[in-house]
């Protein structure tokens, strides 16, 4: 045990005096995790963050109803601009967000004449649709209350029947709450950081812990611990050893930049999130190990190292739920490592199904790393 302590010593001591191995470490998770969670901040609802989202509305003389429709609009998270045009800016671009009703409308709407209204939008497509039903449920329910308001009164339709209806409790109201299980598809921070946390141990242990490997034969070091009083399983063993504190220390400190600085809930399950952590630490380490002893060169080992973790990082739903994707790609994602980590996590931290649900993932990872370290014992060389 000594032997393979001191290989694990000498190994993560090297890499943590490499700047690149640094910054892809401790610097570029907390970027990621900013990045993605910010732009993919909803895929189910609360796209926006919490943040309302400006509109300019576009209509001429707009009359009484504007206040209605600015009061469902801010209900529904939007931030109204009214103009009476949409007008380029400056560089020539038109507002981001239009919403076009026809000029004069509150005069319509007590002649009883059809009034239109358009939405235009360059939103991402990820949130293109979630703003359109937003602009449709405000609009719909300025109707709603319009129609009630003329019902109850004996006059047209004016500001203080409007006023008088928005001042009245609601006899309806709508409670929503979960039944059973939590059912609610990873959003934000909530997808982002562990999916960047599980993406980036593996990006550093298939690039830095397998290119380490491969530089060491190339120089003759491994020649060397072949003459060293030491078994050839103390070597492979210390080489796993030092990969495996590498992939603690990432998961270590994604999980702490992500609790203390983005405020991360890892919700209830939290002892078995740490077994699950360590079962994916276990397989990154051991990956690492094989492409170190497949790879040639130092240039292959890095370049490959990219490939996979990215390909596998992308299939596995690291850069978004997998639950939003066809059912074609959710049935892929189970036959990836990392898809079997996401799934786990997602179960424990998203659905908050049970520690106990996690346990065939875990046994999964722990399998899969059995055989890639038996694979990379078996190809493991000195020279």
């Amino acid at each position: 045990m000594k032997s393979i302590f001191f290989i694990a010593w000498h190994d993560v001591r090297y890499q943590l005096r490499q700047g690149g191995t640094l910054v892809w470490l401790f610097v570029m998770p907390p970027i990621f995790f900013y990045f993605i969670g910010t732009v993919t901040g909803g895929f189910q609802g609360g796209m926006t963050g919490g943040t309302a989202t400006p509109v300019v509305i576009a209509a001429q003389e707009p009359g009484f109803l504007q206040e209605q429709i600015d009061l469902r609009l801010r209900d529904n998270e939007f931030e109204p601009d009214w103009r009476a045009e949409a007008v380029p800016d400056e560089e020539g671009n038109l507002p981001r967000r239009i919403l076009s009703i026809d000029d004069n409308f509150s005069n319509q709407v007590v002649a009883g004449e059809s009034v239109k209204a358009s939405y235009d939008t360059r939103a991402s497509a990820l949130s293109r649709d979630y703003e359109a039903i937003r602009i449709q449920r405000s609009l719909y329910t300025a109707l709603a209350d319009i129609v009630t308001a003329e019902a109850r009164s004996e006059e047209p339709l004016n500001a203080a029947a409007l006023a008088e209806l928005n001042a009245e409790t609601r006899v309806w109201q709508l409670e929503v709450s979960t039944a059973g299980q939590r059912l609610v598809i990873p959003s934000g921070f909530e997808q982002a950081i562990p999916g960047i946390l599980v993406m980036f141990t593996l990006l550093v242990l298939l690039t830095s812990g397998s290119s380490m490997l491969v530089i060491e034969r190339l120089q003759g070091l491994l020649r060397r611990l072949a003459s060293a009083p030491m078994t050839r399983t103390e070597v492979v063993a210390g080489k796993w050893g030092g990969r495996m504190v590498l992939a603690a220390l990432q998961i270590g400190s994604a999980v702490l930049v992500g609790t203390l600085v983005f405020k991360m809930s890892w919700g209830p399950d939290v002892a078995m999130i740490i077994i699950v952590l360590a079962a994916w630490a276990a397989f990154c380490a051991s990956a690492g190990l094989l492409l170190g002893s497949l790879a040639k060169t130092e240039g292959q080992a890095s370049g490959l190292g990219v490939l996979f973790a990215n390909l596998l990082a992308a299939l596995g739903g690291c850069w978004w739920p997998i639950e939003v994707t066809p059912g074609w790609m959710q049935g892929l994602q189970k036959l990836m490592p990392t898809g079997w980590t996401m799934d786990a996590l997602h179960k424990l931290i998203s659905f908050e199904a049970g520690a106990a649900a996690a346990i065939p993932n875990v046994a999964a990872l722990l399998i899969g790393a059995l055989v890639v370290t038996i694979l990379a014992i078996n190809r493991f060389r000195y020279e």
